[in-house]
């Protein structure tokens, strides 16, 4: 598209000012705002904008007219204190992976700012005595889990895929392909792991002008993990695909899905799949009990008579503490962990009512540059960023499905400085290291205390496969990649 027909298009579009500095730019310069602008639709970035800001005063307007409600009891269960269903569920789950119809989608798009590291947070090692990042203990549970499934259903080695599918960002997608080549993809086939890029969309000033970073840059932000939908839609880097043809060509009909800095996540988990299965969900998300009325966790409830994740901002001190007549529990409890389960029919449908769902506004502060086109660096929020959540298609859910689990079995997140003593590099290695101290114990080993024995996600996925240490004494630390090595720390 020419010059001309880019500044008629933005001048009518409202954001004629993206313009301002072309007469000084170099050739370079504008060869690079023209293929921004020409890509961008800014038509609909306007609509968005307003989509977002009368979504924002609606649900102002509403506040406390939707009745927030607990889960229904038809609508969730829990593995916790039901191990006959779990190992139903389980059946179920690998059944099904067995056949290929499971596949992963792995939300991976953050860099590890607060960490102190500029890398792509699932490149991050958590301290544990094997050095293995985050990436890796995933790859590792699904090439453990292949395993599993294999020997459950008599196939033969190597005959199970389970594709995973890694969505990154712009700033972290080289890095993170990078990452994958350089540790041959951490023992998986390369043609197995499928990357793409979640979307952007351009910062806005408070009254929906979009901000120019440079003069020859608009500043754009990720547009939040939500975006996960429209990008299982957008081309692949050089391919004629997309996530979901590809899922479909391989005949995958449920996924899994979660962000990649929980380092006890259980990846394509057979017990969830098996229990959405069963209750044949479209869509479903795994919880976590909240571990005290006060927690800042969302949880996952009923608004009106949608399903939906309550901020925690949102439920008043009653309802924090109200109990459960029945079992004395939290009545609001199912704390959410972006941890979900698709049908790929219901990922196929998505885009049926994606115009409905309205964008987010997060108000920051974003630097841009001055009419003189010198950069400026405000000092309190000057502008928003739009970003959609994953949840947010839970209201649109025809069969939706809660399932519990342990906190200390699958949730322990990445997301605060090394020493802060709260969801830190040290709390995530201590977690894994705690569970595989019961992994040990379950199968009957005696595990010493202080002894530290990290089992590598080879060796077992969620504590099968442990019976030859029934009846020993482990007294060292370390870690080992194969049952028998658990000999040497006797």
């Amino acid at each position: 598209m020419s010059i001309d027909q880019v500044r008629k298009r933005y001048e009518a579009a409202g954001q004629g000012h993206l313009l301002q500095f072309w007469p000084t730019l170099s050739q370079s310069e504008r060869s690079l705002l023209l293929a921004q602008l020409d890509a961008l639709d800014i038509e609909r970035v306007n609509r968005i904008y307003k989509k977002a800001i009368s979504g924002e005063q609606a649900a102002a307007q509403n506040a406390g007219k939707d009745a927030i409600e607990p889960l229904p009891e038809d609508a969730a269960d829990s593995v916790i204190g039901l191990p006959g269903k779990e190992s139903e569920w389980r059946a179920v789950g690998l059944q099904a992976i067995a056949r290929g119809e499971v596949g992963v989608l792995l939300m991976a798009g953050g860099q590890g700012t607060r960490l102190g590291s500029s890398a792509p947070k699932g490149c991050y090692d958590i301290g544990l005595p094997s050095h293995k990042s985050l990436f890796q203990y995933q790859a590792e549970r699904i090439a453990r889990l292949q395993t599993v499934a294999e020997e459950q259903s008599g196939k033969t080695a190597g005959s199970v895929v389970i594709p995973w599918y890694v969505m990154t960002s712009g700033p972290t997608r080289r890095e993170t392909e990078d990452f994958f080549k350089k540790h041959s993809y951490f023992g998986l086939s390369p043609e197995n792991v499928v990357f793409f890029e979640q979307g952007t969309l351009p910062c806005l000033t408070m009254d929906g002008k979009v901000i120019l970073e440079t003069p020859s840059r608009v500043a754009v932000a990720p547009d939040g993990n939500g975006g996960l939908y429209a990008a299982l839609r957008a081309p692949l880097a050089n391919a004629k695909k997309t996530v979901l043809s590809d899922l479909a060509q391989r005949k995958v009909q449920f996924v899994h899905a979660y962000c990649v800095d929980n380092c006890l996540v259980r990846v394509a988990d057979p017990v969830f799949l098996g229990y959405c299965i069963n209750k044949q969900a479209d869509c479903a998300a795994k919880v976590v009990p909240k571990a005290s009325p006060t927690e800042a966790v969302g949880v996952v409830a009923r608004r009106g008579n949608k399903f939906s994740v309550v901020e925690y901002s949102e439920i008043s001190q009653e309802q924090a503490e109200r109990r459960d007549l029945k079992t004395g529990e939290l009545a609001f409890r199912a704390g959410n962990i972006a941890n979900h389960f698709y049908t790929t029919a219901f990922l196929d449908g998505v885009e049926a009512f994606e115009d409905e769902l309205a964008f987010h506004i997060a108000r920051k502060k974003i630097p841009f540059v001055d009419s003189h086109g010198a950069t400026v660096k405000p000092s309190k929020p000057n502008g928003m960023k739009l970003e959609m959540f994953v949840f947010d298609v839970f209201p649109f859910t025809k069969r939706f499905a809660v399932l519990e689990v342990a906190r200390n079995e699958e949730f322990s997140p990445l997301k605060n400085a090394p020493g802060t003593g709260s969801d830190d590099p040290g709390t995530s290695r201590r977690d894994l290291l705690a569970q595989h101290k019961r992994f040990l114990e379950h199968a009957g080993a005696k595990v010493v205390e202080g002894a530290d024995i990290e089992l590598s996600p080879l060796v077992t996925y969620a504590g099968e496969g442990l019976a030859p240490v029934k009846g020993k004494k482990l007294a060292r630390s370390g870690m080992v990649e194969s049952v028998e090595e658990l000999d040497a720390l006797v």
